[in-house]
Formats: C-alpha cells, sequence, structure tokens
C-alpha cells in the first residue's frame, strides 16, 4: 500500500479544517489540519506518529520505518509522487538522450569516454546481462538512435557526431547490429548510408501490420530532417493510440518506432500543420465537448511536468477570479516527467479534493455559483495521452505534445473563451497563439512566468538575465470589432507584446517564494495568501488575475488598476478563500 504523507505546516490557521473523501480506495484517506505549530501528526502506512512540524522524511526515517521509499508519497516532494509501477530508465542512457536529443544548436556531443559507454551498456542490455533498471528500454533505443540520425544526417557540422562518437559507433555497431531488433537497427540506418557494416536492413524494413508501416513511413522522411501534412501525423497518431491497452503497452506499434516518431518531431522542431495535427486530434475520444452554461471562461495551460523551484499561483488565481463571475478551467496531471515538480492536481489532492472528476463532473462545479472553476486531470480528458506518461520519462526530452496539451478545451462554453498558456523556450510563442486562434476562442495569450510557468513575478530583473525573451513577457490577441484588426481568417483581433513590469501597477519588488518540489510549502503560501497575509504569494496572486484579466479583455477589466484592486477585493474579504474550501467539498459531492 502506498503510504500517504500528512505534514503540519508550520501556518498557524486554526480556523480552517478540510477533510478529504478517498476518491481513490486503494489509498489511504488523509486529511489536512492546519493546527499550532508545536503539534500535528503524520500517517505513515498504517502507523500514526507524533512528529515535527516540517513534511519532510529523510533516508534514515525511511529505513527505520521499513519503508521504501518508492512507496511513499511525500508532499513534501513532488518527485515522490511518480507511479512506482512505472518501470524506471536506465540512467547512463537517459543523461545520453539528455544531450544528443535536442535542438540542432542546442545537441551536445558525447566524448568518447561517455560514448563507449552507452553504446557497452545498450549491448549489454540487449544481450541480457542488464537487469531490472539497469535494462534500457525500447523507448530509451528508440529515442537515443533516432536523436543520434536526425544529428548525423541534417544537423550543423558544430552538433553532429563528434569523432568520439564515431570511434565508439565504429567499434560497437558491428556487434549491435547482431543483436538490435530490426525496427531498432532501422532507426539507427534507415538508408544505409550511416553505419556501413550491416546497412542492408534499414532500407528494406516496413514494419509489422499497417499501422506500423505507415509509421515506418513517416519515419524515413523524420529522421532525414523532414516534416509531415496534418493527415499524416493525424493518421499515425489515430493508428497508435487506438492500439494501446490499459497497463499502456501497445498490442501492435513498436516502442521504439513511437519514440523515435516523438522525439524526432520535436528535434526538427513541428511546423505549424504538426502541431495541429498532436492539439486536435484526440478531441473527440470521449464524444461531444461538454458545454458549460457560464458568460467567461478561461482555459489554463501550465506545464504539465510542474515547478520545482518556485511558488505556484493558478490554482489560487482561479479562485480569485471566479469571485468576479471569471470562470476558470485547469487541467494536467498529477506527475510528469522531465521536471516532476508541483502540480495543481498534487496539491488539490493533498488538500482532500476529488481529482478523478468527468468533464461532466467539472462541468457542474464550473456552472455552480458557489465555486466557478475546475480542475480537470489527463487520465480523466484524454485516456490515450494520459498513457504516454512512461514512455515520456523513457525518451527523456519534451515531445510536441508537451506544446499542445497545454492549449485544450475540455470544456466548451456559452460565453465568451479564453486561453492562457506557459512557455519558456522562444520561437514558441506564435505556434501557441496559433493554436488557440484554431480553438475558435475570443481572446488568447502566452505567458513566460518563472520555470516557464504562467506565474508572473514581482521580482527586479536580473541585469545579468539570459539570453530570449524575459520572464513577465506576454503576447497575445483579443477579438474585437475593428476593421483595422481583421486577420486573414476574417476574424476581427487585436493583437498585443509586453513585458509587465510589475512596478508599474504598485508593487514593491520581492524574491519569489522558494518551494523547491514541495507540494505542501505549496499550499501554506497559497493558503497564508487568500487569508489576507501580505507579501510575496498575496502579491503575485493579485498581479497574475488582474494583469490576465486585463490582457484577455475580460468584462470589468479595461482599467488595469481596477482589474487590479478588485483581485485585491475578492482576497480581502475572504471570498477567494471560501470559493477554494467550496470546490474541495463539492468536488467530493457532485454527482
Amino acid at each position: 500500500m502506498r503510504a500517504q504523507i500528512t505534514p503540519e505546516p508550520s501556518l498557524s490557521l486554526s480556523s480552517i479544517q478540510i477533510n478529504s473523501r478517498n476518491p481513490n480506495p486503494s489509498r489511504i484517506p488523509t486529511s489536512l489540519r492546519f493546527l499550532n505549530e508545536n503539534g500535528g501528526r503524520r500517517l505513515i502506512g498504517r502507523k500514526l506518529r507524533l512528529i515535527t512540524t516540517k513534511a519532510v522524511l529523510d533516508s534514515a526515517t525511511i529505513e527505520k520505518l521499513g519503508l521504501n521509499e518508492s512507496d511513499i508519497k511525500n508532499p513534501a516532494i513532488s518527485s515522490t509522487y511518480r507511479n512506482s509501477k512505472l518501470p524506471k530508465p536506465n540512467q547512463t542512457v537517459l543523461e545520453a538522450q539528455a544531450r544528443v536529443c535536442t535542438g540542432p544548436t542546442q545537441t551536445r556531443s558525447l566524448s568518447e569516454e561517455q560514448a563507449f559507454k552507452v553504446l557497452d551498456t545498450i549491448l549489454r542490455s540487449v544481450r541480457g546481462e542488464l537487469k531490472d533498471e539497469e535494462q534500457v528500454s525500447k523507448s530509451q533505443l528508440g529515442a537515443f538512435f533516432a536523436g543520434m540520425t536526425i544529428r548525423a544526417n541534417v544537423f550543423p557540422e558544430a552538433t553532429q557526431w563528434s569523432e568520439g562518437e564515431r570511434c565508439a559507433m565504429k567499434k560497437f555497431w558491428p556487434q549491435l547490429v547482431r543483436v538490435l531488433p530490426p525496427d531498432v537497427i532501422f532507426i539507427a540506418d534507415p538508408e544505409g548510408s550511416i553505419m556501413g557494416f550491416g546497412s542492408a536492413a534499414g532500407p528494406h524494413f516496413v514494419g509489422n501490420g499497417t499501422s506500423e508501416m505507415r509509421l515506418v513511413g513517416a519515419l524515413r522522411e523524420i529522421l532525414a530532417g523532414g516534416h509531415l501534412g496534418y493527415e499524416e501525423v493525424q493518421g499515425v497518431l489515430k493508428d497508435a493510440f487506438a492500439l494501446k491497452l490499459e497497463d499502456g503497452k501497445s498490442t501492435g506499434v513498436s516502442e521504439s518506432l513511437l519514440s523515435a516518431f516523438l522525439i524526432g518531431q520535436r528535434m526538427n522542431r513541428e511546423t505549424d500543420r504538426e502541431l495541429k495535427a498532436y492539439c486536435l486530434t484526440f478531441d473527440d475520444e470521449l464524444g461531444p465537448t461538454p458545454i458549460a452554461d457560464v458568460r467567461s471562461l478561461t482555459h489554463y495551460g501550465e506545464p504539465y511536468d510542474g515547478n520545482t523551484r518556485y511558488f505556484r499561483s493558478t490554482l489560487f488565481v482561479a479562485a480569485v477570479r471566479s469571485c468576479y463571475g471569471e470562470s476558470s478551467l485547469l487541467h494536467g496531471v498529477e506527475w510528469m516527467p522531465p521536471k516532476a515538480g508541483v502540480t495543481e492536481e498534487q496539491m488539490l489532492k493533498f488538500m482532500g479534493a476529488n481529482t478523478n472528476l468527468s468533464l461532466h463532473q467539472a462541468k457542474e462545479l464550473i456552472e455552480d455559483e458557489e465555486v466557478g472553476f475546475a480542475y480537470i486531470s489527463l487520465r480523466e480528458a484524454r485516456p490515450s495521452l494520459y498513457s504516454l506518461i512512461g514512455l515520456r520519462e523513457q525518451i527523456k526530452k519534451r515531445p510536441p505534445l508537451a506544446t499542445t496539451e497545454k492549449v485544450q478545451q475540455f470544456i466548451r462554453a456559452k460565453g465568451r473563451e479564453s486561453i492562457v498558456a506557459g512557455f519558456y523556450h522562444e520561437g514558441y510563442e506564435e505556434p501557441l497563439l496559433m493554436l488557440m486562434k484554431r480553438r475558435g476562442v475570443h481572446s488568447g495569450l502566452v505567458v513566460k512566468g518563472e520555470e516557464g510557468a504562467l506565474s508572473m513575478t514581482t521580482r527586479l530583473r536580473s541585469s545579468s538575465t539570459s539570453k530570449g525573451v524575459p520572464v513577465n513577457y506576454c503576447s497575445g490577441f483579443r477579438s474585437v470589432d475593428m476593421e483595422s484588426a481583421c486577420e486573414v481568417d476574417g476574424v476581427s483581433r487585436q493583437s498585443f507584446k509586453l513585458e509587465v513590469n510589475a512596478m508599474d501597477y504598485g508593487f514593491e519588488p520581492t524574491d519569489t517564494p522558494r518551494t523547491d518540489r514541495s507540494v505542501s510549502k505549496n499550499i501554506e503560501l497559497g493558503l497564508a495568501a487568500l487569508q489576507g497575509e501580505k507579501g510575496p504569494a498575496y502579491d503575485r496572486i493579485v498581479l497574475n488575475a488582474g494583469i490576465v484579466d486585463h490582457l484577455l479583455g475580460c468584462d470589468g477589466a479595461e482599467d488595469v488598476s481596477l482589474a487590479l484592486e478588485r483581485a485585491k477585493e475578492a482576497i480581502d474579504s475572504g471570498k477567494a478563500l471560501k470559493k477554494l474550501l467550496n470546490y474541495i467539498k463539492m468536488s467530493n459531492k457532485v454527482k
């Protein structure tokens, strides 16, 4: 049984008690109680123990209690929410994937020593000499060799194979080609032009079955640096995920080929047509999209892999905005690689909310005037895409889905709709806005918040800021009736770009609160702010509610000062905290 650890944060909130219902009977019911600083208890498995107020278990404590680290969900550490049933990737090869499975300018070659170690590890694994976590998975083989092939075929000279990599491959390939499965040999040398020895297999490989044949044909283009059309990508995705089983395994499509496809498209930098296919293909997976009877609905697209360093504010922002009729739909997962950071699902689950809501249940909460927002898990909204979490850990780098999953409409609205999405890497602003326009929403906004998430900051911009667009950069559009803003698709829009300087709106510069993977710390900061405790977390919630309202063109937010004051009033009156508590209660009651 997986242990749940319930901490007692140092924050004194004796007036609040949140009792959790247990939506998953396979797990222990827990409760989050904010008591005085000197008391508290923590539930570990079936043992109830008096402990300190900090939600931290060190390795000595774990050993003393006779627990395995993989069996513990410690709300102090977001990475412990990983599903222990997922096979772990081989770390030697995973580190190599982090270097070679990236873009044409970011890729870092392996040294000769590193390359020898990686290829020797692969050889021993394929021969069956490595066991359990030391084994190199099929997904890792597909991703690693796809990265090597694309680098050899199309990358600029600076990021092509190093002399050390060529030397290592020359030594190991004659042995590898005798033991690697045919699909991996194809990925490593699809046209027989890279390896020399044993080159005939790649050009003649066609795959098994119709679905895999389509995937192999697409991969020949991708591994040569080419791109696919919308229908081609859509066809591959539908074929691959139609064959997904409950345990995440495929009945007919090779995991090596699918991993090569996903990482290859990202390395080649997806075109708009390819991104649209990833974004839209699964819209009808569960049938018609529910439509909420609300005047306004904002879809929040946070990065699914969470925050590892800084306070994540969006859950608390949603509670604030619901106080004045701006409904929000949050979506994500409990745990996602590569960052494995703090997510909204972890926070809500720890506070006792039901995180297994169906789309129709979430719609009811959005329509409920006592709540006005909802969270939907990818597990419930798109089961096929949720089944990819294990594979995404194995391929190491983010696939195209990491971009497109932020631009979803799991629920529609009768009134106006907006989408807000976070980004980190420069160049993804316009593709994200393109997808929002394709969704047909009234307004769209991309934000470079801290860690590539949505949270804009009040801290001063450092003079040594890294290259690229700065934190607090925003770009977006609003639908208007001005003829001068008319775009090619016939919809009138007003576009904007700006860098938000919090000082311009009366905020004092403050450093961002650190959470360092702590779910409980993030909750503590957010609840303290919603109780009216002034400080950095409070300022960030107000800033992100008011500025987003203003930029999206929400009613009553035409004047940014009034928008910010409205957000403050929602907190200071206690309404926002009540909305969050109502959500926790009603999520467990909704039918």
